[in-house]
């Protein structure tokens, strides 16, 4: 039973990062990675952020933890403002807070051992001692946490090498889970691996998230993997949050232009209804995030688009209750809606 109490919020959240310049004399650029976000998360619930590459979701994920300083707004964890918090304070607040990165190849330590991949937080965090006599302790506590996440506790002994892509991850999962935290920031964690072996790491969180009581942020760009695993998702374009729902409610209708067609990109099981499929095709380029377009910032590439889209931001409203809110002036109904706007010229 999740609580109406949020576990994690994000207020206006800003992140500007600096780029050029250096050598060649050149202007530094300012990079908008992410540009006025706000999101809530309560206990028990997952939240599912999705987006193309480079809509800053990933950047999102890591000022959550508090691994980047905001440029702006703030993240608040169970009511504190993180920003606010000293060294110390931190990172008693960041045994709560824990992620699993994309690549299980490059997040694990190649020189280590599993035994000591796993039980580093739990020595960095005080949990067990560093020395030989607490060795017993650590490594009972690395067989447990190897033991919930479906590996043989004879995988202590082993190197990251001598293990599969899945296995890895079940490590970085286990890893993640060493210090019973109370949210799980997940970036991308199965799209490094095999279809079959995706299934398998997703029936592990799930099973994970009921035993533990675990809140999940499940970063991706498939909208198919939120499906089996979100309660509500918040779709990214270019910094902002543009349409957010409950997972039905979105897949379902969808509001925002730009969300239709990130659908539309998802296949379909049945080839003779993919085949007859139209699919939404994006015009023009991703504009840059260091020169965002003036108004609605997917105007350039939006099929229903006026010039109203190109001068006024849109506000994240309300679109049919449920909590459904989408970012757009003119909201669509249907996928139908959308096709019939792109091939009669509509907008601007």
């Amino acid at each position: 039973m999740t609580s109406n109490v949020p576990l994690l919020e994000v207020r206006d959240l800003r992140k500007v990062f600096q780029a050029g310049g250096g050598l060649s004399g050149q202007p530094k650029r300012q990079v908008h990675a992410v540009n006025g976000v706000d999101l809530t998360v309560l206990p028990g619930q997952t939240l599912g952020i999705v987006g193309e590459s480079g809509c800053g979701k990933s950047t999102l994920a890591r000022l959550m933890l508090g691994l980047y300083p905001p440029t702006g707004g703030e993240v608040l964890f169970e009511g504190t403002s993180i920003a606010k918090l000293s060294r110390r304070e931190l990172l008693g607040v960041r045994r709560n807070m824990q992620i699993v990165f994309q690549d299980p190849y490059s997040s694990l330590d190649p020189r280590m051992r599993i035994r000591e991949i796993i039980a580093e937080p739990l020595v960095t965090h005080g949990r067990v001692g560093r020395g030989r006599r607490s060795l017993g302790r650590r490594r009972e506590r690395v067989g447990e946490l190897l033991e919930a996440v479906g590996l043989g506790a004879d995988a202590q002994d082993r190197y990251p090498r001598e293990l599969s892509g899945g296995q890895r991850q079940r490590v970085g999962i286990a890893r993640a889970l060493a210090l019973d935290p109370k949210l799980l920031v997940l970036d991308e964690p199965v799209s490094a691996l095999d279809v079959s072996i995706q299934a398998q790491v997703i029936n592990l969180l799930a099973r994970m998230q009921r035993e533990r009581g675990l809140t999940y942020v499940f970063v991706t760009h498939d909208l198919s993997v939120l499906r089996h695993v979100a309660d509500y998702v918040a779709v990214m374009y270019l910094g902002r949050v543009v349409e957010f729902a409950p997972t039905e409610e979105l897949l379902r209708q969808a509001r925002h232009p730009y969300t239709q067609s990130l659908l539309s990109a998802v296949p379909v099981p049945d080839p003779a209804a993919e085949r007859k499929r139209r699919r939404i095709v994006l015009r023009g380029e991703l504009p840059s995030p260091d020169n965002l377009p003036s108004g609605c910032s997917f105007h350039t590439r939006c099929p229903v688009a006026r010039e109203l889209c190109s001068t006024e931001p849109p506000g994240l409203g309300e679109q049919d209750g449920a909590g459904h809110r989408a970012a757009c002036h003119f909201p669509v109904r249907s996928a139908e809606d959308l096709l019939a706007a792109d091939s009669s010229g509509r907008g601007l």
